[in-house]
C-alpha cells in the first residue's frame, strides 16, 4: 500500500476516535477544557514522534516557525469552535461540517498559490459539499 494513502487512513481512523471521545468529553465538561487537555496530551505524542524521528525543531528555515505559529492559531480557532458545537449540537453535524475544511484548503491554494484545479478536483468538492449538506441537514 501507498505510504501516502497508508499514513492518512491511519490519521483518519485517529481522528474519527478523537472527534467520539470529544463528544463524550463535551457532555461533562466545558468545551475549552475538553480542547485543552486533548491538546496537551497530542503535544506530548507530537513531541515524542518527533525525538523517535531526531527531527531538528528549528529546521532550515525561520520563517517556517511564522507559518507553524500561524498554523497553532487556526488549528485553536478551529478547535475552539469544534468543541463547542459538540457541546451544543450533533457530533455527527459538527463533525461532517468541520471536516469539510479541505474545501476551504484546496480553494486557499487555487488563490494563493495559483494552483489550477483539474475538472476532476472541482467534481470531487462539489460532492463533497453535496454529501455534507446531506448528512447535516
Amino acid at each position: 500500500m501507498n505510504q501516502v494513502v497508508l499514513l492518512a487512513l491511519i490519521g483518519a481512523i485517529a481522528w474519527g476516535f478523537w472527534a467520539l471521545f470529544a463528544d463524550v468529553a463535551t457532555r461533562s465538561m466545558p468545551p475549552e477544557v475538553a480542547m485543552i487537555v486533548s491538546y496537551s496530551v497530542a503535544i506530548g505524542v507530537a513531541v515524542v514522534y518527533a525525538w523517535y524521528r531526531g527531527t531538528a525543531f528549528l529546521g532550515n528555515d525561520p520563517t517556517a516557525l511564522w507559518f507553524a505559529g500561524l498554523a497553532g492559531v487556526a488549528s485553536g480557532v478551529g478547535a475552539v469552535a469544534y468543541y463547542a458545537a459538540l457541546q451544543v449540537g450533533s457530533a455527527g453535524i459538527a463533525t461532517t461540517i468541520t471536516a469539510m475544511y479541505f474545501v476551504v484548503a484546496a480553494a486557499l491554494g487555487f488563490l494563493l498559490f495559483g494552483n489550477t484545479p483539474a475538472i476532476s478536483d472541482l467534481a470531487g468538492i462539489a460532492a463533497a459539499v453535496v454529501a455534507v449538506a446531506l448528512i447535516a441537514y
